[in-house]
């Protein structure tokens, strides 16, 4: 049995928590005893700490296999490189801005394994992407996903289980795609697109800085998009917030204090948005691959509707399941390459992956169709 520490014990890392517990010793730290409430299993023992001050991190895991990280974005860069730096091995959920190269010769040095951005989209995406790269000379590549409350509620129509600023960074850091081998740069919430899908109907898509590593690791690609999905309608008022200064970082001035507008946003747009008791939710995904294989133009077609269900909010489920594969498969060293890896350097795993998730209802639909030349 293999010893484990959860950093963060949120609505993904709860869960992530019991879901490891059922095989391993987990151990999880939050400086919120109100999160540490949400873990259901009492095989977890659970740590009231801030691993920010001084060297409580590197106290907290030195006695550890295996380090799972669920934390908030602006935490999650500077926490992976010290863990890296203390040798520990480390599978991560948190979607920080920084490039995650910048780590790979420390980790190399140390020879850790370290995977990140290990969740659904970036994740599970990637894993599935990378499968297919091995056998096929993929043309295009698309990716549409969202999260999204089962109750409609207006303005927003929307509920987080991230970290509001995490949410709201979505909103304003610039999306990049690639098309016909170029990297396009447009602001976020851009090319509005009504999609539709099964069971839910009609949905928003727009422009979001998912592709992330791809962009790197999957050169040979010539057209690669990720876009969020939304119900219509909220885009708007995202823009009009933005717009008018709401998300920024900048300090003004108010009645003699300094602010910052983001800091307010946050606090009075995340009580609309948090998950309450009997809250239920949505995933939505869906990829499409297309290129020739075997000869043959081809397109994948991988569609997942996950539900909430267990008692266990779906976007958690989608999340912390494929980071939990992922740190099963570091624990038994069928995935062991030293340095950064990022979720599609896993595609080898995929059936592993695949299989974990459905083993926890978490079904990903896969179609193949031969297109015409």
């Amino acid at each position: 049995m293999s010893k484990i520490i959860v950093l963060g014990s949120g609505l993904v890392g709860s869960v992530m928590a019991d879901d490891l517990s059922k095989n391993h010793d987990v151990t999880s730290v939050d400086v919120s005893i109100k999160n540490l409430e949400k873990i259901k299993s009492n095989k977890v023992k659970k740590l009231h700490k801030n691993i920010l001050e001084s060297n409580n991190l590197e106290n907290l895991i030195k006695d550890f296999d295996l380090v799972v990280g669920a934390l908030p974005g602006f935490m999650g860069f500077r926490v992976m490189k010290r863990v890296i730096e203390s040798k520990k091995n480390i599978v991560d959920i948190s979607f920080f801005p920084e490039d995650p190269f910048d780590l790979d010769q420390i980790a190399k040095q140390n020879k850790v394994v370290a995977v990140m951005d290990c969740g659904v989209a970036p994740g599970m995406s990637n894993v599935i992407f990378s499968h297919h790269n091995k056998n096929m000379k993929i043309e295009e590549y698309e990716c549409l996903v969202g999260g999204l409350p089962v109750k409609r509620e207006w303005p927003f129509e929307y509920q987080a289980v991230f970290s509001p600023i995490d949410v709201i960074e979505e909103y304003i850091r610039p999306a990049r795609y690639v098309q016909n081998s170029k990297i396009i740069i447009k602001k976020a919430l851009s090319d509005t697109k009504i999609e539709t899908f099964d069971k839910i109907g009609s949905l928003e898509s727009w422009n979001s800085d998912g592709l992330r590593t791809l962009i790197k690791t999957m050169h040979n690609v010539p057209n690669m998009i990720e876009k969020t999905l939304r119900y219509p309608g909220c885009v708007e008022y995202l823009k009009v917030l933005r717009e008018c200064g709401y998300f920024s970082y900048e300090e003004v001035d108010v009645n003699g204090k300094k602010i910052r507008p983001i800091d307010l946003t946050s606090k009075l747009l995340f009580p609309k948005w948090q998950m309450k008791e009997g809250d239920r939710d949505y995933t939505i995904m869906r990829i499409k691959i297309i290129g020739l294989e075997d000869d043959k133009k081809v397109m994948y077609t991988y569609n997942l509707l996950d539900e909430f269900k267990d008692n266990t909010i779906s976007m958690a489920r989608t999340t912390g399941y494929t980071c939990t594969a992922a740190a099963n498969l570091v624990l038994s060293k069928k995935y062991s390459k030293a340095g950064i890896s990022p979720p599609e350097f896993l595609g080898d795993h995929y059936s592993f992956i695949n299989k974990y998730l459905k083993e926890r209802d978490v079904i990903y639909k896969s179609s193949r169709k031969i297109l015409d030349s």
